[in-house]
């Protein structure tokens, strides 16, 4: 069909446009953007400066992505933000490149991230991540593939969340989350069980989910149990373990390196 620039948007001269996008009115593209075939910009959109977007993205009113990070003094130069294919990025929802000049915040392929949500810089996205409205993250978090947010869900910096975890509506993250659980609740947020929807969406079988479910009672749930630390050192000591539930002790054993629980936080500038 075509691609349809609205009259009244501002598209920089050096920006890249690939075949059959839509960019609409009031919206701005910025010097250096690439934009992917079929990428669509609805109203009022703007795309901050040498951000790249794959391929048939659907960007709705009022987005602002690419614009500089929320980092106090920050007079630099910024760095990128690179998206993936089949996102969608609903209305007003705000995403910001990195705040170092030779690397980028990084989202997948086929995610949707609803009203209002905030991703911040340096953060990196895997693929089929839904976060719900007004969900909040933080500078330098890893949301691993499949993740599920829901409403108003705020992470800390640095904090990574394991594929196919679900975290409820309110929860406050401040620590790494392991693969496949479900949390809720804040400071601390708490692993309530396995989240056995996911593990459907991840193509798992029965006997994946029962090895997990395992796991889980072993870590979680064990009577008389000690630390979840020890109960994961004492499991990895086991012949034969899923590959899951090694995702599980590998997530585990890696935060329980920094006192907070935040493995990235080991290496911050």
């Amino acid at each position: 069909m075509g691609s349809v620039i609205h009259p009244s948007a501002v598209v920089d001269k050096t920006a890249k446009l690939g075949s059959d996008i839509v960019i609409g009115p009031f919206s701005v593209v910025e010097a250096g953007v690439e934009i992917g075939d079929g990428t669509v910009l609805d109203t009022h959109v703007i795309v901050g400066k040498n951000v790249k977007l794959g391929k048939n993205n659907r960007l709705f009113a009022n987005c602002v992505i690419g614009r500089p990070p929320q980092v106090l003094n920050f007079n630099k130069p910024a760095g990128g933000l690179i998206i993936g294919d089949n996102n969608v990025i609903r209305e007003f929802a705000t995403i910001h490149p990195s705040m170092h000049s030779d690397q980028n915040t990084i989202i997948g392929n086929n995610n949707l991230l609803m009203i209002g949500i905030h991703l911040g810089h340096d953060c990196i996205l895997g693929d089929q991540i839904v976060m719900s409205n007004y969900t909040q993250i933080s500078g330098h978090c890893h949301i691993q593939t499949g993740v599920w947010l829901s409403g108003m869900v705020a992470v800390h910096q640095f904090c990574t969340i394991g594929k196919w975890c679900y975290a409820a509506g309110y929860t406050g993250i401040a620590h790494d989350i392991p693969p496949f659980m479900i949390v809720s609740g804040h400071y601390p947020s708490e692993v309530r069980g396995v989240n056995k929807r996911g593990v459907k969406r991840a193509g798992l079988n029965e006997q994946q989910l029962e090895q997990i479910e395992k796991a889980y009672r072993f870590i979680w749930r064990s009577k008389n149990r000690k630390s979840v630390l020890e109960q994961v050192k004492t499991l990895a000591e086991k012949d034969g373990l899923d590959e899951n539930v090694r995702a599980i002790i590998e997530l585990v054993m890696n935060m329980s390196k920094q006192r907070f629980g935040r493995h990235l936080e080991l290496f911050r500038d």
